[in-house]
């Protein structure tokens, strides 16, 4: 089968397409024909050798989520789930391929009326959104600013919020039509130097940048408001400790769920796209073998909302 090995840690380039034999599924798993694998910026960290979620050494086939039909069932499985269409995550490995064998338990079931592709776009991105609306609990009638709000994450962010009813201000490094079209109330560039002066203060921060940017953000906190500090899209984490937040009173969220907590986000999040309420944003889609382009266009902050390879 077709795949993408990465061999090394390293630029973009490192991504070289190839073969790979064909997985077999085992007991309790099911062979997925990829119709669309999900790139991340965590999943271009990992390629580039930085700590995260990921540990595993090459030579690899990268990819952590993808989307398809069930072609073979192992032993000990429901043969019924042969045809369905699925989404699933790989465990951090696998994904970059026409096939791979997962897990059953691991699968989901797109719903009826939700195209495939989108089911990929919200597969992880609004798991993750799902669970930080959750775990801040916004509340209808706050102020909540999402940074990054024209990312994959950022821009479920936007309408899940607004759907809390929620003023919903939308910070991102240019692309402010595609933050006002998703539903911001405000848009803002936070290139710009005295980008926080127009945002006021806020009840929920939502910091997937990180660095100067999530720190500045931090400072519009109201006391008795919530931050949830998940990505570092800017190259750091926002370096804002328990003390720090304590002294003004503001709650800081790191974790937003256990494994049956998100098995569960997943499933809102599918069940509200299939229903039009969540609209994933795929802004730019690469074949398969163009992964290093894909790569390469997520670490230049030129993409909008989520990225996928078609396999």
């Amino acid at each position: 089968m077709r795949a993408v090995w990465l061999r090394e840690f390293g630029g973009p380039e490192v991504l070289v397409p190839g073969e790979a034999p064909d997985p077999v599924p085992g007991p309790g798993q099911v062979l997925v024909e990829v119709a669309f694998a999900n790139t991340t910026f965590v999943e271009t960290q990992f390629r580039a050798g930085a700590p995260g979620p990921f540990r595993a050494s090459p030579p690899l086939i990268p990819g952590n989520g993808v989307g398809g039909v069930i072609s073979v069932v192992g032993p000990g499985v429901d043969p019924g789930l042969a045809g369905q269409r699925v989404v699933t995550s790989t465990g951090g490995s696998g994904g970059y391929a026409e096939r791979v064998a997962v897990d059953a338990a691991a699968v989901f079931p797109v719903p009826e009326g939700l195209a495939l592709d989108a089911a990929v776009a919200v597969l992880a991105d609004g798991r993750t959104a799902t669970g930080l609306i959750h775990a801040t609990a916004v509340r209808p009638g706050e102020r909540v600013l999402v940074e990054a709000a024209a990312g994959g994450v950022g821009s479920l962010l936007v309408q899940l919020a607004k759907a809390a009813g929620a003023s919903v201000v939308g910070a991102a490094g240019g692309k402010l039509e595609r933050v006002r079209a998703l539903g911001a109330d405000l848009a803002v560039d936070y290139r710009e130097p005295d980008w926080t002066s127009s945002v006021g203060e806020v009840d929920v921060v939502f910091d997937g940048v990180g660095g100067e940017i999530g720190t500045a953000a931090f400072g519009l906190l109201r006391r008795g408001g919530r931050m949830a500090v998940y990505g570092l899209a800017g190259g750091s984490w926002t370096e804002v400790s328990e003390e720090d937040a304590a002294a003004r009173g503001v709650s800081l969220v790191r974790s937003i769920g256990s494994p049956a907590e998100m098995r569960a986000f997943t499933e809102s999040a599918l069940s509200e796209a299939a229903v039009g309420r969540l609209v994933p944003v795929i802004g730019q889609r690469f074949p398969l073998e163009k992964a290093a382009d894909a790569h390469a266009a997520i670490e230049s902050r030129t993409t909008i909302g989520k990225t996928l390879l078609v396999a």
